[in-house]
C-alpha cells in the first residue's frame, strides 16, 4: 500500500524531503558542534568526518532513488571532479566579488587574521552542507516539483522553500530569507536545470559557503554555526551594504552578483529549449 502511494509524485516529494531533512539534522548537528572547538586535531577530524558525511549522503541518495524510483540517480552519478572544481572556483570568485563591492561601498569595518586550522573544520562542515542541501532542494524538491508544475514553477517553488527554511537561523530576518531565495534558490535551481546534474550546483554551493565562512570569516545565512575562517571580517553599515547580523548574503551586492549568473543559466536554458524544439521539428 505504501509502495503504491510512493508512486504519486507529491507523496514521494514529501517523504523524500522529510527523510533527507532528518539526515541533514543527523550529520550537520554534530559537525556544527565540532567546528566550534577550534582545536587543531578536532579541526582535522571535522574535515575528515565532513567529507565522509558528504560521500555517505551521496551513497544514501543513490540507494534511495534506486529503491523508490527504480532507476539509477543519473543526476548524482559518478563524481564529476571537473564540475565540482569549476563550481567551487566560481562560488569562491563570486563571493570575493561581493566582498570587494562591500569594501568599495564602505561596508567593511575591519579585517584581521582568523584561525588557520579552523579553515579545515569549516571546509568539512560546508562539504556536508552543500551535498545534503543540494540533494534536498534540487535533487528532490526541484526535480519532483518540475514534474508537477514545469521548470519555471519548480524554480520559484524550490527557491521560496530554500529561502524560507533559512528563517530557522533567524526568524526575524525576512529580507535575508528573501535574498537567499533570489540569489541562492533561483541560481542553483537554474544551474541544475541546465546541467541536469547536482555536481556543479554542489561545487558552487560549497565554494560560496566556504569563501563566506572559511576564508573571509563572515556569518553564513544568519547562522551562529558558520565556523571560522582564515580571516575575521567585521562588517558595518546599512543592511543592504553590510548584510547586518544575517551576513553578506543579505546585501544587495550578493543578490545582484548571483542574479547575473542566474540570468546566464536561464539564457542557456532558453537556448537549449529552442535547439530541442528545432530538432523535434526536423524529425
Amino acid at each position: 500500500m505504501f509502495a503504491q502511494q510512493l508512486r504519486k509524485t507529491p507523496v514521494r516529494l514529501v517523504v523524500l524531503a522529510v527523510g533527507f531533512l532528518a539526515v541533514n539534522a543527523l550529520f550537520i548537528g554534530p559537525l556544527s558542534a565540532l567546528v566550534k572547538q577550534g582545536n587543531p586535531l578536532v579541526s582535522l577530524l571535522t574535515l575528515v568526518l565532513g567529507v565522509a558525511a558528504a560521500f555517505a549522503e551521496v551513497w544514501l541518495y543513490r540507494w534511495v532513488i534506486r529503491k523508490v524510483e527504480h532507476r539509477e540517480a543519473t543526476e548524482l552519478a559518478s563524481v564529476d571532479v571537473a564540475a565540482l572544481r569549476r563550481g567551487t572556483l566560481l562560488g569562491i570568485g563570486m563571493f570575493s566579488v561581493v566582498m570587494l563591492l562591500i569594501t568599495i561601498f564602505g561596508g567593511y569595518d575591519s579585517l584581521s587574521w582568523g584561525s588557520f586550522f579552523s579553515v579545515f573544520a569549516t571546509a568539512g562542515m560546508m562539504a556536508a552542507v552543500a551535498v545534503i542541501e543540494e540533494i534536498i532542494f534540487r535533487g528532490i524538491l526541484f526535480r519532483l516539483l518540475e514534474q508537477m508544475t514545469g521548470t519555471l514553477g519548480a524554480m520559484i517553488g524550490s527557491a521560496v522553500v530554500f529561502g524560507g527554511l533559512h528563517l530557522i537561523n533567524d526568524p526575524t530576518a525576512f529580507w535575508g530569507a528573501l535574498a537567499i531565495a533570489i540569489q541562492g534558490g533561483l541560481m542553483l535551481a537554474a544551474c541544475y536545470a541546465v546541467t541536469r546534474s547536482l555536481w556543479l550546483p554542489i561545487g558552487l554551493h560549497f565554494g560560496w559557503n566556504f569563501a563566506e565562512s572559511g576564508i573571509f570569516g563572515t556569518t553564513v545565512s544568519g547562522s551562529s554555526n558558520s565556523g571560522s575562517g582564515l580571516f575575521h571580517s567585521v562588517l558595518d553599515g546599512p543592511t543592504l551594504i553590510s548584510g547586518g547580523d544575517f551576513g553578506p548574503e543579505a546585501t544587495i551586492f550578493a543578490v545582484l552578483v548571483c542574479s547575473t549568473l542566474t540570468l546566464h543559466f536561464v539564457r542557456k536554458m532558453t537556448s537549449l529549449s529552442k535547439t530541442e524544439a528545432q530538432e523535434l521539428a526536423v524529425a
